[in-house]
């Protein structure tokens, strides 16, 4: 079954559709496509996108390592740079404080027809998205490339079982999510 999805680029798009608007839905059931729940959480006194963020990584990081332990997914992490975490931060950064809104929560804030998020953030990804990729080739040899590291995992680097950075970083996790919870955050 795999091997024929895998194979079969309509089935990826269709599947990757639907996911996109799964994840816009979520992402509105949650209220973090609302400015105010945004700037909330920028002056810490509205929480909901980070335990929702939270949340996620939490059920990614068993998602993907039991997936892998069943054989059905491999991890393939990526070589970066600190260069190029910082370029990219400051970009996110700047575009987020500038409007409140982080890519995914553009996406489902135009799918909920808000007109600054329409007309300033997807105007804004692809004026920024374009402005990088005309000067990418100047950055790369220079600043993106600064402080460059390989592309290993914490268990790899910590020579451990995947698990056993797994469970304690959910356990930590929630037990931070009860606390947010237990104060009313």
């Amino acid at each position: 079954m795999l091997t024929r999805l895998h194979n079969s680029k309509k089935t990826q798009l269709f599947l990757g559709l639907g996911a996109g608007f799964g994840f816009g839905f979520l992402l509105e059931k949650g209220g973090v496509t609302r400015y105010d729940v945004i700037v909330g959480q920028l002056l810490l006194s509205d929480f909901t996108v980070l335990k929702i963020m939270l949340s996620a990584a939490a059920a990614g990081m068993l998602g993907v390592h039991l997936l892998r332990n069943l054989g059905l997914a491999q991890l393939h992490p990526k070589p970066g740079s600190w260069g190029s975490t910082a370029v990219g931060g400051l970009i996110f950064g700047l575009g987020f404080a500038t409007l409140g809104y982080c890519p995914g929560t553009i996406a489902g804030a135009v799918g909920q027809g808000w007109l600054d998020a329409l007309a300033g953030g997807l105007t804004g990804i692809i004026l920024g998205a374009g402005i990088f990729a005309s000067l990418y080739p100047r950055l790369k040899p220079g600043i993106l490339s600064k402080g460059e590291f390989k592309s290993r995992t914490y268990p790899e680097l910590l020579k451990i079982n995947p698990w056993a950075v797994v469970i304690p970083a959910v356990a930590i996790i929630a037990a931070f999510l009860v606390w947010l919870e237990s104060r009313g955050l």
